[in-house]
């Protein structure tokens, strides 16, 4: 909602120029859910229908490979009573064309009042409130209403998703007792924003931990990715106790945090946009679970690893924290070398995000070498459906510096492509991990982060992550250090972790290497997974 004005204007007024038929309107009704006004995003999405399709569809929603298979119009609602209609021009902000520009045809059409901005990060989800699928032919007949008449129920966050293996759901009600519920209020982060901030997750003790009062544990510090949130941090959780349970990991204390905030990831940075999310975790929350749990509390006793956007957040904490911290094992991290930004050199002289040097769109995921998703289309969508909470956006919030309007100045123009030289150089100085170390070595006492950084990464990353990590093994090869980074061949983002049949296998070896740091004394059981690389591993 903050950068509405400032994000979407701009792509509004590129199609407008383009539109000359007449603009397709729908007339969107709220049914009696509420009896207080509502406020929201409104969006309108509608998805060709071929002749494969015989049956109604029960719901239209957004494509997160193909970006053009479903249409989506925007715009933002401050006060909706309940009966009243809302008439949204379809062709002011949309994607991927003004819907008036629309291939004729029948469509599957479907309205969302997303009421928390939060779709971009969750897509629809409790407390939204939805319409009918209802057929139509487009670009010429948006004539009848959409009625906004069903809320999406809040859901039980205690219970398995969907995708969770059936074993794995039966371990749900046994590990209760050891899944411990986070919920605690940051007054740093609180003064920042001027309202009550928490930082929420779950603390997972180790299957024996009641039996054993005398007992101290490591700590592993963990968070999840871009789309990750407090439910499915949960489902992860218990992946961990069972693995503890059945002895495929040592016992150890594992602090599932939810990074996730209104404005995307937070990536545990100290943000002037965000806020001291760093200092909040490293002042403020360590040292009450270290108060609450029998934890180690000693650097060997702490330890960090995360996958993706929490690989990335996992590899920064144990880089600007190396005293706190006995390690970090980040998986697939975003870049850490901005000369290598999703394959963008984002320093280069007329560095553009969306075009090669030749004029070819660059992907934003491959697989197989086959473009997946454009950067384009998917910053471009991603203005459509909402200002903030978005991938892309949620750089911005995280690492860009404050405009005098009070919102971050983006780093990339969402209509060209082209990246702001200002806003990058603040990004260089402050956040891009691998000239972090160059400009500051000795500062941050770099010998202790000799052998703490456990890096790995797929050879075929689909978001191609792969090449930054290898700068940063150059970068960091060069200042005289010992990093251990692995590139698993032929594995890609979503598969890293599967080892044989068993799709956490990486995270159980990552487990004793973990346990090794914190009890150098220990033995490692003959079922435990090898530490050492299999094959098809590079390790450097």
């Amino acid at each position: 909602m903050l950068l509405s004005v400032l994000l979407v204007l701009p792509v509004a007024g590129a199609f407008a120029a383009t539109v000359t038929a007449a603009p397709t309107v729908f007339h969107v009704r709220l049914a009696e859910v509420s009896d207080a006004p509502l406020s929201g995003r409104l969006l309108v999405f509608a998805k060709a229908l071929g002749a494969a399709d015989k049956e109604p569809l029960a719901s239209v929603d957004r494509d997160q490979i193909d970006t053009h298979a479903v249409a989506i119009a925007a715009q933002e609602v401050v006060h909706l009573d309940r009966g009243a209609i809302v008439a949204l021009d379809a062709d002011v902000v949309a994607f991927p064309k003004p819907f008036s520009q629309l291939e004729p045809g029948r469509y599957a059409v479907q309205a969302v009042l997303d009421r928390d901005h939060s779709y971009n990060y969750t897509g629809r989800g409790p407390g939204d409130v939805v319409s009918g699928v209802i057929e139509m032919n487009l670009p010429g007949d948006a004539a009848r209403h959409l009625t906004l008449a069903t809320v999406v129920p809040e859901s039980d966050p205690l219970q398995p998703l969907p995708n969770v293996p059936a074993a794995l759901r039966e371990r749900y009600g046994m590990a209760a007792a050891d899944i411990h519920s986070l919920d605690f209020s940051s007054p740093l982060l609180s003064r920042f924003w001027g309202r009550q901030v928490a930082l929420r997750g779950w603390v997972v003790t180790p299957p024996d931990y009641a039996a054993h009062p005398d007992q101290r544990y490591p700590a592993v510090y963990f968070t999840q990715g871009f789309g990750g949130t407090l439910r499915s941090l949960h489902d992860t959780s218990v992946a961990r106790w069972d693995e503890m349970k059945q002895g495929k990991t040592p016992p150890m204390i594992w602090v599932a945090i939810d990074q996730s905030s209104p404005t995307g990831t937070s990536g545990f940075v100290d943000s002037v946009n965000n806020g001291p999310w760093a200092q909040a975790l490293t002042a403020e929350l360590i040292p009450f679970l270290e108060r609450q749990y029998r934890m180690d509390a000693t650097p060997s006793g702490r330890l960090l690893t995360g996958h993706s956007s929490g690989g990335w957040a996992a590899l920064w904490l144990q880089v600007s924290f190396p005293r706190l911290f006995g390690g970090a094992w980040p998986t697939a991290p975003d870049p850490s070398d901005f000369h290598d930004f999703l394959g963008v050199d984002l320093y280069a002289s007329g560095a553009n995000l969306y075009r090669e040097p030749d004029g070819s769109p660059r992907p934003l995921a491959l697989d197989q070498g086959k473009t997946l998703v454009a950067i384009e289309d998917y910053a471009r969508r991603e203005v459509v459906l909402g200002a903030y909470g978005g991938q892309m956006a949620s750089f911005d919030w995280a690492f860009s510096p404050r405009g005098p309007d009070g919102r971050p100045l983006p780093m990339f123009d969402r209509t060209t492509g082209a990246v702001d030289p200002t806003v990058i150089a603040y990004w260089r100085e402050h956040y891009d991990v691998a000239e972090r170390l160059r400009r500051h070595w000795s500062e941050l006492e770099g010998d202790r982060l000799d052998r703490k950084i456990h890096l790995t990464v797929g050879t075929e990353d689909q978001f191609h992550l792969q090449g930054a990590a290898r700068r940063l093994e150059a970068t960091m090869k060069a200042l005289g250090a010992e990093p251990d980074f692995r590139y698993v061949e032929g594995r890609g983002h979503f598969d890293l972790y599967t080892v044989a049949d068993d799709r956490w296998g990486l995270y159980q070896a990552i487990a004793w290497e973990m346990y090794a740091v914190a009890r150098p004394a220990s033995t490692q059981p003959v079922s435990a997974p090898s530490t050492s690389p299999p094959p098809g591993v590079e390790r450097h």
